[in-house]
């Protein structure tokens, strides 16, 4: 892409260009090098463990139903923080879409429920944007505070419009009507038929992608599609050019006649409405109701999925992805899975071992053989896993990638930093 050329006079093309990362960013052909790679061990691994469901179309499935809402809650921490505004909230406005969404689509139908939970994510967009870009509290004090209201809210509303309704109650409504699924014809069952063969890679690949074309929701289809959508309206168009550098260097953008305030206002507003989405699509889709705590803190995965992926909308959805597939374990078959993956982590820190000792960091591929050894300990010396380690698995692989990723992680330079118009005369 080209760089614009701005003139004194041209304020509705700013020359302001985001600094580029320091570290290295992994090119399209190496970043698919490393996802078949990761396939082919876990391929190996499914052999020689026995373990076909960690590949199979029905885990795959449940894997994106999961990643979804996570996926959702983190494209709305990207469009916040690109804009320089810390989206700590996101779990609220999801607890917000999910009620909001829920009391709408019992009462007028379920895609009226898709827009007012968005409507209900974005109101607590709207709460933070004036209580951070307007009056300057810190970030992360007004996000929990979005947190603790949004469960309050709900806690309050729901005994008032749910209970005495046929199947509804204080913690949970009635039942929602679906929105629906789809499946593919033909090309669903030839990947099935694939999957069942048991083949090294192909069968994998095939699991991988029958789940994606098997009994999906609408609603997956339009979260999937918000992807490539956000990337072209943040790094192909003016406006994404001029949000982005309100996160990046506010007082030049304003010198270039940006309204930075309104940019963050309207970031963080449709940041709200994504992570209201995600809210929508568990109390929806995921269940066809609302329930107490359906969200689970899968706003802070989302947020751990977006610094995963380095505030880049490809990356946060590899993320939500490997996220979505390990909270997926826990329905399906999950002390068997878990323990045939402690055998593909002993193999991917290997693999990272191997990979420092090429660039000579002796002391951390030590480390690194060491914590492999001992994963590989576990996994010999044991023939399944306790439960518990099964339903900690998302949250504790969330720590080890984040822990791996943060040397090449480059968050907007004025993420978080108050601003106020006119600071830079």
């Amino acid at each position: 892409m080209t760089t614009p050329q701005t003139t004194a006079t041209d304020v509705n093309q700013p020359s302001l260009q985001p600094a580029a990362p320091t570290g290295r960013r992994l090119s399209l052909p190496v970043l698919l090098l490393v996802i078949a790679g990761a396939l082919a061990l876990t391929s190996l691994v499914r052999l020689i463990t026995g373990a076909d469901g960690i590949t199979n179309v029905s885990q795959m499935s449940t894997a994106l139903q999961l990643a979804v809402p996570i996926g959702l809650a983190g494209l709305g921490g990207l469009w916040a923080e690109r804009a320089g505004v810390v989206n700590i909230g996101l779990e609220g406005m999801m607890i917000l879409g999910t009620w909001f969404g829920a009391w709408a689509g019992f009462q007028w139908g379920p895609w009226t429920g898709v827009l007012v939970g968005i409507i209900g994510g974005a109101l607590g967009g709207l709460l933070h944007a004036i209580v951070t870009v307007t009056f300057n509290v810190n970030h992360i004090v007004s996000g929990v505070a979005i947190n603790i209201l949004a469960l309050g809210a709900t806690r309050y509303l729901a005994p008032l419009a749910f209970e005495g309704e046929p199947g509804g109650s204080a913690k949970q409504s009635p039942a929602v009507d679906s929105l629906g699924h789809f499946t593919v014809p033909g090309l669903s069952d030839v990947l099935s038929d694939l999957n069942g063969q048991g083949w090294f890679l192909v069968s994998d690949i095939a699991g991988l992608l029958g789940g994606l074309v098997t009994n999906v929701s609408w609603l997956t289809l339009i979260a999937v599609a918000l992807v490539p959508a956000t990337w072209w309206i943040l790094w192909r168009t003016p406006f994404g050019l001029r949000l982005r550098s309100c996160g990046e260097n506010p007082v030049a953008a304003e010198s270039l006649g940006v309204n930075v305030y309104k940019y963050k206002y309207l970031a963080v507003i449709i940041s709200g409405g994504l992570a209201g989405l995600g809210g929508v699509f568990l109390s929806l889709v995921a269940n066809p109701f609302y329930l107490e705590g359906q969200t689970s803190g899968r706003g802070y995965i989302g947020l751990a999925a977006m610094i995963f992926g380095n505030w880049m909308p490809g990356g946060l959805a590899i993320g939500a992805g490997l996220f979505g597939y390990t909270d997926s374990l826990n329905l399906r078959g999950g002390a068997a899975n878990v323990h045939a993956l402690l055998l593909l982590g002993a193999l991917l820190l290997l693999a990272g071992a191997i990979w420092f000792a090429v660039r000579k960091a002796y002391v951390k591929a030590a480390v690194t053989v060491a914590v492999g050894a001992l994963v590989f300990a576990w996994y010999a010396g044991t023939d399944e896993v306790p439960n518990q380690v099964v339903s900690a698995t998302p949250y504790v692989v969330t720590l080890v990638v984040l822990a791996l990723s943060a040397q090449r992680l480059r968050m907007p330079k004025a993420d978080g930093l108050p601003y106020r118009k006119g600071q830079g005369k």
